[in-house]
């Protein structure tokens, strides 16, 4: 039994596939849109885990501490996840008591299950029992994830929906207990490259299941870059009816095939005000093969202000920032701000 149900087990008709692809129509006209957007900047670890590069911890410091000082208040610095899964990120230790990050920025990481969460709660009071009273935690949030799709759950982290959620209610309940914010990420919520076709349904009941284990923040990821503008618009109005008003909805875009601001706009639309980004473009999912990675957080930042919708991130500052990451990769990143720079009106 599936441990998502979705239409009682029967496959979803061609209307389905019509409105999830976007060609029905939503009804309706946008929403106000919002003055200020929140970014989460996800560049140090989704970016850099999914760099062909392992970066030198030193330079990842480096640039996590510039970034912190752009105007960011959302930073993913790395995750849990086993070095051997992961190697590009198993200075996460390192990483975590090495950079100076100010006391506004909240400072996010990876946890894919108990294990990893053990981890983290032991770095953390370890530093804590070196630390002066008052100092700064290591990290503020924890991020758990899981994908939509079971095939590509499987793919990903070897286990069914099921199995994935039964593990993440667990870490989540301990997560609050030990006074942490928490966000699900889910993968694959507009479709997914093996199975294609992904029901909202079952994306919606997964957030359910993640909000009530004690996420205050919901994720939805555009894995490999298949969303479209109507089918966005639609889906979160429906996940905002779904969810209530007290779980902040966040879009996760890739920029797979160009699409990635255009279903930024359709979020705004839908009077979502968060979203997650990666400086430079880095990283994304390596499915199809070739595929460029998530928006770049200075492409989102400059439309954004010029839209009028405020940030808090001074985009010359956060330019030169992935500036640094280009000449470190020594190879040119997908970002247009980054080539063009911002717009300047005389």
């Amino acid at each position: 039994m599936s441990a998502v149900p979705d239409r009682g087990g029967q496959e979803p008709g061609a209307g389905d596939q019509e409105r999830q692809r976007g060609a029905v129509p939503s009804a309706g006209t946008p929403d106000p849109l919002p003055r200020v957007a929140l970014i989460r900047e996800v560049g140090p670890r989704d970016g850099f885990q999914n760099e062909p590069e392992t970066l030198p911890t030193e330079r990842k410091i480096e640039l996590i501490d510039a970034l912190v000082r752009t105007g960011l208040q959302r930073i993913e610095v790395t995750s849990f996840v086993r070095p051997e899964v992961i190697p590009q990120l198993a200075d996460a230790r390192e990483v975590l008591t090495s950079i100076d990050v100010p006391a506004s920025v909240s400072v996010s990481v990876l946890i894919p299950n108990e294990r990893g969460l053990d981890n983290a709660l032991a770095l953390r009071d370890s530093l804590a029992a070196a630390m002066p009273a008052g100092a700064r935690r290591p990290f503020d949030e924890v991020n758990v994830f899981l994908s939509a799709s079971e095939t590509h759950n499987r793919k990903n982290v070897n286990r069914s929906i099921a199995e994935s959620l039964a593990g993440l209610e667990a870490v989540l309940a301990r997560a609050r207990a030990a006074e942490l914010r928490c966000e699900g990420v889910i993968s694959t919520s507009f479709g997914c490259p093996y199975e294609g076709h992904v029901p909202p349904a079952r994306v919606l009941e997964i957030a359910t299941r993640l909000r009530e284990a004690g996420a205050e923040e919901i994720a939805f990821g555009d894995t490999t870059g298949m969303a479209n503008p109507n089918q966005v618009r639609e889906f979160f109005r429906s996940a905002r009816d779904r969810l209530g008003d007290d779980v902040e909805l966040t879009a996760h875009f890739h920029n797979t095939r160009g699409q990635g601001l255009a279903n930024v706009l359709a979020a705004l639309e839908a009077g979502v005000a968060s979203f997650e980004s990666s400086f430079g473009e880095l990283g994304g999912c390596p499915v199809p093969a070739g595929a460029t990675g998530n928006i770049a957080t200075e492409d989102l930042v400059s439309m954004l202000h010029e839209m009028g919708i405020d940030t808090g991130i001074d985009l010359p500052a956060l330019i030169e920032c992935a500036r640094r990451v280009q000449r470190l990769l020594g190879r040119p990143l997908g970002s247009h701000t980054l080539v063009a720079g911002p717009v300047e009106w005389g």
